[in-house]
This record gives C-alpha cells, structure tokens and sequence, in this order.
C-alpha cells in the first residue's frame, strides 16, 4: 500500500531526514483510521495523507491541520492516539 500523497512543501528525502527513518513512505489513503479517543469516545478520521514509518504512521485528515500518530496494522487499518500541531514536531516525535 504505497504510492501515496506528500504534503505541500516536503519531499521524502526531507521526511527521511527530519524523522530519522531512511524506510519512510507515503501510503494509500484508502484505509480505515481511527482516533482512539478516552474513555471509549473513538472517532473516524478521513485521511489525507498518511505516512508510513515501520509500523508506526503518521496521519493528516481532511479537513484538519493537525498531525496524527498512530499504529499500522495487520489489516492496513491505523488507530491513532496522539496529534501535533505540525508535520515537523510529529516527525521529530516518531
């Protein structure tokens, strides 16, 4: 599931750089997301654009600034449970 969007501005080796992870990837959109939230108050994000990190993803919705970070899993699926203001802090908090 890869071939996915960059955001405005960054290139891949740019994401590399800034968050350490030579593997990192833009991936498909066409996933099922979902913010994590406490105590069982889960939301349904829209993605559009998600980056892979071995695992580990970071996400921005449409229609939203912020930055999510979350889980990949098994199923392609990501559930997320912590967001940043910017690309870059969540980057640097991978």
């Amino acid at each position: 599931m890869a071939d996915g969007q960059l955001p405005a501005g960054w290139t891949l080796e740019g994401i590399r750089k800034v968050s350490g992870d030579r593997g990192a990837t833009a991936l498909d959109t066409d996933r099922v997301v979902t913010w994590l939230g406490w105590p069982a108050k889960d939301e349904r994000l829209c993605p559009e654009i998600v980056l892979g990190f071995h695992g580990l993803c970071l996400l921005k919705p449409v229609n939203d600034e912020d930055w999510y970070m979350g889980s990949l899993n098994d199923d392609g699926s990501i559930g997320c449970w912590c967001a940043y203001d910017d690309l870059h802090e969540a980057l640097r908090g991978l």
